[in-house]
């Protein structure tokens, strides 16, 4: 997770807008995002997601339909979203809500391409897991 940075932007409003999935963001720099609630999920900070290291990373997929049950402040550095299929343990740091919204297209280009070396669609369902290495919080 990235930490919050000295002299980085931070949020001056977030709104949810459960409708269209997106979560909105206006940062103290003046940029603004609307942040899919899909790619944040495919792309949480979690070690459910993300792992422990490089090349640890777990490929989601179905989660085009998925939308935010909940929004938890967590100190004065970032948020942690609960998400409507059970996932909770990412935390969202400014930092990282910052990322993602500046950085969507080439997010979304990577999860495709990610999609497509794969072999699987964005749609399939995520495979049952058998077993974990990474305790859940």
């Amino acid at each position: 997770m990235a930490g919050l940075q000295n002299g980085a932007p931070t949020p001056q409003d977030i709104t949810v807008h459960s409708q269209s999935r997106v979560l909105e963001i206006s940062f103290s720099d003046g940029a603004q995002f609307r942040i899919p609630f899909e790619l944040m999920r495919v792309y949480s900070p979690s070690a459910e997601v993300a792992g422990h290291g490089p090349g640890q990373e777990v490929l989601q997929t179905g989660k085009r339909e998925v939308t935010l049950t909940g929004l938890e402040p967590v100190g004065n550095y970032a948020v942690q979203p609960s998400f409507s299929d059970g996932h909770d343990t990412g935390i969202y740091s400014w930092d990282y809500l910052y990322f993602l919204g500046s950085q969507q297209d080439k997010l979304w280009a990577d999860y495709n391409a990610r999609l497509t070396a794969a072999g699987v669609d964005r749609d399939a369902p995520m495979p049952e897991k058998a077993g974990s290495s990474c305790a859940s919080h």
